[in-house]
């Protein structure tokens, strides 16, 4: 029998997507009720079949918005319409595959795990000698365990495979295919970090400034302080976009997110997410007991979201607005500087407008691509307008507060010059403006906080703002 008459047996995992649906289907699981993780050692006990089995019938996975490996695919299409026979073979459940199968339209049939037998390495191997004879189908995967396969096939097609499994294919078989791994470097690490989130935790600095105590040892608690929260946010940030596959996949900009995209390990993130927390509440162990605590509600508040928060309309935006301000009061716990009411209710209100800011910019997009509702949200796009209403309000209810501030007789503990400080309220007036002029506009693709450090216009203002409060002091 020649090469390209003989079944090409197909893998899944790491092959045909960039993904892996066993922690895909977890993810989802926990996603619907962090409670099962109770359960899953007592799966894991009856076997790894019986675990995917019990995981798979309890999620619904949206085989469509898998991130599948386009050029595979398209060469797989290229094979089936030679008139040759495809086969995916998988060790992932048979629920899932399935479901795979029948959104490609483009396999023969399916061989996979079935809660009884894990289709995985030899095991594997023995079934597809026993539907196709030795050596009597190519097969196509992607990891040192397809090895066993490769042993007992016509031919071998690596996918994603480095140069040493390719080296280490070629010795148990014919290599007539391969299809290098996307290239994942730092860079890609980094976006799943969010590190450049992490300019919204210079927020914990702004106690200290407010109070105008810049001396050696409070500067110090305050940068161990932004390291900390900056390493248990990026925690946060990577669970909670593996929480969020499906409808990051279903985003206009967040399906380029690294996990969405199947760019990182989902493996690599759920080992990595713990470790971030662990070093975050090591570093915060060096500061007050008062600090950590904040960290700890901080982290539970975002998890709160990530599972459900979000999902409910305009608690979100609360929520948000609340994770915003939790930075400022971290910062009060770190340095032991008295958080000031003004200060506090100034940035409830002005974080509040920033995160309605965010959903309307949502709603914006998903207007523009010709849809109803934002996937997850539970807003609709014809909430814009109310949105628009309340996100303008509650900015300038901040400037309002500002200028309470200011007409308060506790300024003039702090500034000398006191009544130049009424320069901020136009200031802010304008910014605030500007803001939601461009987000009406459709311009505001960012995090607002984040967009603000990269708008020339709002570095000049944030600018104008420091030199006035420079000439007060």
């Amino acid at each position: 029998m020649s090469i390209s008459n003989r079944p090409l047996a197909v893998d899944l995992d790491g092959s045909l997507i960039h993904s892996d649906l066993l922690l895909e289907s977890f993810l989802l699981l926990i996603k619907r009720n962090p409670l099962y993780l109770l359960m899953v050692p007592f799966w894991l006990l009856q076997g790894k079949a019986a675990l995917k089995r019990a995981i798979a019938s309890r999620v619904a996975l949206n085989a469509a918005a898998l991130p599948y490996n386009q050029p595979f695919v398209a060469w797989l299409r290229t094979q089936r319409e030679q008139g040759r026979a495809l086969w995916l073979c998988t060790a992932s459940d048979a629920a899932l595959a399935q479901g795979v199968a029948n959104h490609l339209e483009l396999f023969d049939g399916v061989l996979a795990s079935d809660g009884q037998h894990n289709l995985s390495g030899r095991n594997k191997a023995a079934e597809l000698v026993a539907r196709f004879g030795e050596k009597g189908f190519d097969y196509c995967g992607n990891a040192p365990v397809d090895l066993a396969v490769w042993q007992r096939a016509g031919a071998a097609v690596v996918v994603n495979g480095n140069e040493a499994l390719v080296r280490q294919a070629g010795k148990v078989a014919q290599v007539v295919a391969r299809f290098d791994a996307p290239r994942r470097g730092l860079r890609v690490w980094l976006k799943a970090l969010r590190v450049h989130q992490w300019a919204k935790n210079a927020l914990i600095f702004v106690p200290m400034l407010a109070a105008h105590q810049l001396d050696g040892g409070t500067l110090g608690q305050a940068l161990l302080a932004f390291v900390a929260f900056s390493l248990c946010a990026s925690s946060v940030y990577l669970l909670n976009d593996m929480l969020d596959l499906e409808a990051d996949r279903q985003h206009h900009s967040k399906c380029n997110r690294p996990f969405a995209a199947g760019k990182l390990s989902l493996l690599a993130g759920i080992l990595l997410a713990p470790v971030l927390l662990a070093v975050a509440l090591g570093l915060a162990w060096l500061l007050p007991v008062r600090f950590i605590g904040v960290l700890v509600v901080y982290y539970v508040a975002t998890l709160a979201y990530s599972f459900a928060l979000k999902r409910v309309v305009m608690v979100d935006v609360l929520a948000l607005a609340g994770l915003y301000t939790i930075r400022i009061v971290a910062g009060s716990a770190a340095t032991g500087i008295e958080l000031s009411f003004w200060l506090l209710i100034f940035a409830i209100f002005i974080f509040l407008s920033l995160a309605i800011v965010k959903r309307y910019a949502e709603l914006y997009a998903m207007r523009e691509q010709g849809k109803l509702s934002a996937k997850g949200r539970g807003y609709e796009v014809e909430d814009m307008s109310l949105l628009q209403s309340l996100g303008a309000a509650s900015g300038y209810l901040s400037v309002l507060v500002l200028g309470l501030y200011i007409n308060s007789p506790d300024k003039s503990m702090l500034y000398t010059h006191s009544k130049l400080i009424w320069l901020l309220v136009p200031i802010m007036l304008y910014w605030v403006s500007r803001v939601w002029m461009l987000t009406h506009r459709g311009q505001m693709h960012d995090d607002p906080l984040v967009y603000a450090l990269k708008d020339p216009a709002s570095l000049v203002t944030g600018a104008a703002a420091a030199a006035v409060l420079v000439l007060a002091a």
